[in-house]
């Protein structure tokens, strides 16, 4: 008789929402440039002049990007990589002799001490000669042990771990599972206390980036309530070779065919309690405050790789000949590398805007960090896939193929399939639509939230209401006008002016809209993901043109490139107007009503006959495998990097 699934436990929406809303870092302390944008207050003085990084950090951060340089040129094989679907060892073993596994551990622990910006710089340029270095080293560092053991642990646990995370031990973020993603109220492994001092883990983690080789491991469990513990979700720092820890199985993907990502077992694993990082209960919050800043690793490697989309379609574009001339001097061409060059500027914009933020520590940048990880994931595929159109039949066969018949082995095919994670990774679109539409509204349900929250009295229903009438008696007026709707407004910015006028103008028209939804469907707006999406992309767009301004003026006023960068700035604004334009008009006018009639038809068996005459490859299997309780049966994947 087989051992019974371990299985998450048992909550309702509503249950699931208030664990998320718990987690939430929900206090403002500090101002933030995109939350007064949603707001339509259109706070330029936060972002500039554009905040430049310390003469110091300059230094060291380019003195190591040059070692970086020259160890990818000479050391790294990104063909092998994707070709053998494994990092070598030596690869790994001369990073860390590089420094690169503490590039943002201070230096007091071994680590480089790297600012955000450097070293997002840093991942850009190794992703770019290959993603799944990039991302083993992203991991290591953005989600992994480092990042919440520096926000939340001990001066015991950072004398303990950072100085090994620094130069020789790879770490690995465990919270997914086989039935929870981004549900984590249903987080089935568990760690009971035994004793004082000890708690044993059981559970198994799904999708564990870098779990194949980690030599440690951040673990997220549920502490069952008890006498003298208060339980709840809570993190660990695991040792990776523990008894009872089992790497199950190495996962392959449609992309980043070297990402050691595998399946991990725990089974009576013992964790000193001294490993708990933070109170019981608080392993959501680190969770999220971590990613805080450390989403903005994967749209620096999203920047790097729209980089690299801009060199080959310049290239390609100019040596392929059609019909007597390049094929870039065709319109239907030319419009995608426009495209592509607008929007690698706009996006190292966005990155290195938030990055520099990030350091200076002046303002709250959780959504700033989260809107570049959404606009970045999606451009950056935006532009891969422009990218292989232009290249044609090249774009499609494999660089390997390219090679083997005398042509220029370009990887635009890889490139597609790797960057197609990042909509997923660290919370997918879907997921970053609903995270940032909460943040952006925080403003209206901190005043206003009691009215719709059912549970609450009809009391505190009234005072919700004067609290309100108040907040909105003040804020609606200033949606009105301002100085978007002034000619001579933002003149510093020479041509570039009118697309900030635009910026602060549409900011109002996007809060007015915001507020029109929430008073027409009030308790019912959190289930309007659609339009909550799309209002989320209006901000991005907002957010992104902002940027590309202020880096064109930066620019400018330096004297690096400043005509060229007004003009891929320009270029880029007036695009993402028209991509703005479009998103207004689906806000009220879409398909989103018969759409939910059409998924309930679907789900009902409505259309079964639309599949009729065709075969199901797919092989057997459960669409969810089981997870029983237990020790192993499976050989242990495992492998030390030494």
């Amino acid at each position: 008789m087989s051992a019974p699934t371990q299985r998450p436990p048992k909550v309702t929406e509503r249950e699931a929402r208030q664990v998320a809303e718990a987690a939430r870092q929900q206090d403002w302390h500090k101002p933030s440039f995109a939350k007064e944008l949603f707001l339509g207050r259109f706070r330029l003085d936060l972002i500039h002049p554009h905040p430049m990084p310390a003469d110091e950090d300059v230094r060291r951060g380019e003195a190591f990007l040059a070692k970086l340089r020259a160890f990818c040129e000479t050391r790294v094989d990104g063909a092998r990589i994707e070709r053998e679907a494994r990092i070598p060892d030596e690869t790994v073993t001369g990073l860390k002799e590089l420094g690169a596994l503490g590039m943002k551990i201070d230096p007091k622990y071994g680590g480089l001490g790297l600012t955000q910006l450097y070293y997002n710089r840093a991942l850009a340029l190794v992703g770019s000669v290959s993603p799944a270095l990039g991302a083993l080293l992203s991991a290591h560092q953005s989600i992994g042990v480092p990042q919440p053991l520096k926000l939340f642990g001990t001066q015991e646990q950072k004398d303990a771990f950072l100085p090994r995370l620094a130069r020789s031990d790879i770490s690995a973020f465990l919270l997914t599972e086989p039935d929870v993603g981004s549900d984590p109220a249903r987080l089935a492994t568990t760690a009971v206390p035994d004793g004082d001092d000890t708690y044993v883990l059981d559970g198994v983690k799904l999708w564990t980036t870098n779990g194949v080789v980690a030599d440690l491991l951040v673990v997220m469990a549920r502490v069952p309530a008890s006498e003298g513990h208060r339980g709840g979700i809570t993190a660990f720092v695991v040792e990776g070779d523990s008894p009872g820890i089992t790497v199950e199985h190495r996962n392959a993907f449609m992309g980043l065919r070297g990402l050691e990502n595998g399946v991990t077992r725990f089974h009576q694993v013992r964790v000193p309690a001294a490993n708990r990082i933070g109170p019981e209960g608080s392993g959501l919050k680190i969770a999220l405050t971590t990613l805080n800043t450390g989403r903005l690793s994967l749209p620096a490697a999203c920047a790097g790789a729209g980089k690299w989309c801009l060199k080959i379609s310049r290239e390609w574009a100019a040596e392929r000949e059609q019909w007597g001339k390049p094929v870039a001097r065709h319109e239907a061409v030319g419009t995608k590398i426009s495209f592509i060059a607008a929007t690698a500027f706009a996006l190292e914009a966005v990155v290195d805007l938030a990055s520099q933020m990030a350091d200076e520590d002046r303002n709250d940048i959780r959504i700033e960090a989260a809107l570049a990880k959404l606009y970045g994931s999606e451009m950056a595929w935006r532009m891969a896939d422009e990218l292989v159109q232009i290249r044609g039949g090249r774009g499609y066969e494999t660089a390997d193929s390219l090679a083997a018949r005398g042509e220029r082995a370009v990887p635009a095919e890889q490139l597609l399939r790797d960057l197609r994670i990042n909509r997923i990774f660290e919370g997918s679109t879907e997921i970053m639509h609903l995270l940032i539409a909460r943040e952006a509204v925080d403003a209206h349900l901190a005043v206003a939230g009691d009215i719709i929250d059912p549970d609450k009295a009809l009391a505190d229903k009234a005072k919700a209401g004067a609290r309100a009438g108040g907040f909105y008696a003040r804020w609606l007026p200033r949606l009105v006008a301002g100085q978007g709707q002034l000619p001579g407004a933002y003149a510093e910015f020479g041509e570039l002016a009118t697309h900030l006028r635009y910026v602060e103008r549409t900011s109002r028209k996007l809060a007015r809209s915001t507020f029109y939804a929430m008073s027409r469907w009030q308790g019912k707006m959190e289930l309007k993901q659609a339009f909550l999406g799309r209002i989320v992309d209006i901000g991005a767009e907002l957010f992104a043109m902002s940027a590309a301004c202020v880096r064109a003026e930066l620019l400018r006023t330096t004297g690096e490139h400043g005509r060229e960068a007004h003009q891929l700035a320009d270029a880029f604004c007036r695009q993402a107007r028209l991509r703005v334009a479009e998103l207004f008009g689906r806000l009220w006018d879409n398909t989103d009503d018969l759409d939910r009639k059409v998924v309930d038809g679907v789900l009902a068996g409505s259309y079964t006959w639309l599949e009729e005459g065709i075969l199901d490859p797919s092989g057997d299997g459960p669409w969810i495998a089981g997870t029983p309780p237990g020790p192993s049966e499976r050989e242990n994947v495992h492998r030390k990097i030494r």
